[in-house]
């Protein structure tokens, strides 16, 4: 019981130092609210609002038919201009697209005559750029099919291509964007929080007034871990009702207890790998340095930014490896998919494996130093 009350009092402890500390509190705000809100809606690269450009040379049906289909949100309302107008408008970035009709353009198509249009394209807004070229080729491929059938009545084709989306019916890159820019905060604030509580204490001195008190390296250890992971947790909740659920917009098909179960379980591994860089570094700026190198690497390998199976074998199976594998998996799952914990205990096993070895080695390397000092 004595060990227990320990772990409370030196976790209030914590809680009232971050609570204290009004530059990290505003860190921990912002992270959870407004950057989890850009990040998700910066995230995608989908056309929006591109500004297009038409030199109409042939002002016919058809032409007019095939600047019709640019309409807002993804295009701006389309401007004529002259041919001679397409460079200077393109220098002066005016418009990132710029489709040009030629003359007899809707003549030739009848008459079955080859015919080009040209599409220039601003570049430099590489991934809009690509998405949208696409975009309006195949909005014109279209409109000219659609005009070709009504004027010669050629045949329908013997297959017809039916697409179902699961899981997300409008193919909205912010619903899975959103999931991975809360991912970023929990992963990265967590490993702060509890590794600079470490090294604020070693360089305040405050490390040695718990070690004249009777207290065991368990003991200090987790009472970080609780204390840290109540407060990301709290976070997550918030971010993940208000944040994602009602300014996103984004429907969660599964249990939030259950998906607040699993975040649980991956904060253990974080604040125990957050104590580990904490111990292995002498100074904040040797540990912010480490933060940057393993967050990325946790993020890049996850699933979130790439897909697993476009990685190399051999990456693959070290990512089996990797909590936040497992964590972005069962988040999917749960979110998206309304899985049960029938799906997803297997991914909460494996985090909670390999959180305890790192909680372990951890607690290994935090007992020496704590000898080191004594």
């Amino acid at each position: 019981m004595q060990s227990l009350s320990n772990i409370f009092w030196l976790g209030i402890k914590e809680i009232r130092s971050v609570a204290g500390d009004k530059v990290l509190m505003i860190f921990l705000i912002y992270s959870f609210t407004y950057g989890v809100y850009t990040e998700a809606i910066g995230s995608s690269v989908d056309v929006n609002n591109a500004s297009v450009g038409i030199v109409d040379e042939d002002r016919s049906t058809l032409s007019g038919r095939i600047v019709n289909t640019l309409f807002p949100p993804y295009f701006q309302e389309p401007e004529y201009i002259r041919a001679d107008e397409i460079d200077e408008t393109m220098n002066k970035s005016r418009f990132m697209f710029v489709l040009n009709i030629p003359p007899k353009f809707e003549r030739y198509v009848t008459e079955g005559r080859p015919t080009e249009i040209q599409l220039n394209i601003d570049a430099t807004a590489m991934a809009q750029a690509g998405v949208g070229a696409r975009y309006i080729s195949a909005y014109i491929d279209h409109e000219v099919s659609r005009y070709v059938n009504d004027h010669d009545q050629a045949p329908a084709l013997p297959v017809n291509l039916s697409i179902r989306r699961a899981f997300n019916p409008n193919g909205d890159p912010v619903w899975f964007g959103a999931l991975v820019a809360l991912m970023t905060p929990i992963s990265m604030l967590t490993m702060i929080l509890t590794g600079a509580a470490l090294i604020r204490e070693k360089e305040h001195g405050t490390i040695e007034h718990l070690l004249v008190m009777p207290l065991r390296a368990f003991e200090i250890a987790l009472a970080k871990v609780w204390s840290n992971s109540l407060l990301i947790l709290l976070a997550v909740s918030f971010a993940l009702i208000v944040v994602i659920r009602h300014l996103l917009n984004v429907p969660i098909a599964g249990s939030i207890p259950l998906f607040l179960s699993g975040v649980s379980v991956y904060l253990f591994f974080a604040t125990a790998l957050g104590i580990f860089l904490g111990t292995v570094t002498r100074t904040m700026a040797q540990f912010s340095m480490l933060v940057i190198l393993v967050i990325f690497v946790i993020m890049m390998l996850s699933g979130g930014q790439s897909p697993i199976e476009s990685q190399p074998e051999w990456l693959q199976n070290i990512t089996f490896f990797l909590p936040s594998r497992h964590f972005t998996a069962f988040a999917e799952a749960i979110i998206y998919r309304g899985a049960g914990v029938e799906i997803v205990w297997k991914s909460f096993v494996m985090i909670a494996v390999i959180g305890f070895i790192f909680f372990m080695i951890s607690l290994g390397l935090f007992r020496r130093t704590i000898a080191g000092s004594r």
